[in-house]
């Protein structure tokens, strides 16, 4: 009878046991925030001379730069001095660095940028695989690109399923060439979120709240039309590229 109280004394303690508090984000975003880029052009004819559509974040040795392939133009007016960079904010002022394109990874949907002169503050990458369903994350960018302004906002998210790239699709007249053309190809997971992300979240660093590791990308746009075709408003699920898949493109030259 004691052996049973006992046992009946300790799961009533843990049952009790209030749950451990989420990540106080406060203390890493601003170290984040040093690290977060807008990604876009410069052309001094234009009005406005810069404009960013997408967010990219800083790795590496501080000039490299990550972010989705989709946010990086094909090209850029060289006619019309057109210049490929970073947005980032200096006080009060909006600053624009030119970048070089290094690489990019078409299939998982990310690119590589290098940057000269001043290095940047860089965050670090975590190792993707030990990835786990229910793991606490955030992500910090730019959700609307210059709608919003220069102002980097950071939102919490579950990882909430590690799923295939590419939900095949019940009838094969449902699918479209950009499916068909993924299905194609070896097959690969990633994460779905419990989040809302905008368009201009791509490229965004997602991050544990804790330690501010890396472990994955946003992909608000390209993963978006591949899983959830008949959604065209926010869904509460948002998508990202496992960050290993960073690491291999970083190693390309």
């Amino acid at each position: 009878m004691r052996g049973r109280m006992r046992a009946l004394l300790a799961a009533f303690i843990v049952a009790a046991a209030p749950a451990l508090p989420a990540a106080d984000l406060t203390a890493v975003v601003p170290t984040v925030k040093r690290s977060v880029v807008g990604v876009g052009t410069f052309e001094r004819t234009r009005s406005p001379a810069t404009v960013f559509v997408g967010t990219g974040f800083v790795v590496g040795d501080g000039l490299s730069v990550i972010t989705n392939s989709h946010v990086v133009p094909a090209s850029v007016d060289t006619e019309r001095m057109e210049q490929l960079g970073i947005v980032i904010a200096d006080g009060d002022m909006v600053r624009f660095r030119p970048a070089e394109l290094v690489a990019r990874d078409t299939e998982h949907d990310l690119a590589w940028l290098r940057l000269s002169g001043t290095p940047l503050p860089a965050l670090e990458l975590a190792d993707s695989t030990g990835a786990l369903e229910g793991q606490a994350l955030a992500f910090t960018g730019f959700p609307l690109g210059m709608a919003l302004g220069l102002h980097a906002a950071t939102h919490r998210a579950t990882l909430a399923a590690i799923t295939p790239v590419v939900t095949p699709s019940l009838s094969s007249k449902k699918l479209d060439p950009r499916q068909i053309a993924q299905l194609q190809r070896s097959s690969y997971n990633i994460f779905q979120l419990d989040a809302t992300a905008y368009p201009g979240n791509s490229g965004s660093p997602l991050y544990d709240p804790a330690s501010g590791k890396v472990w994955g990308v946003i992909n608000a746009v390209f993963v978006k039309g591949l899983k959830e075709t008949a959604i065209t408003n926010p869904s509460g699920i948002t998508y990202a590229v496992p960050v290993n898949y960073v690491r291999e493109l970083l190693q390309r030259k």
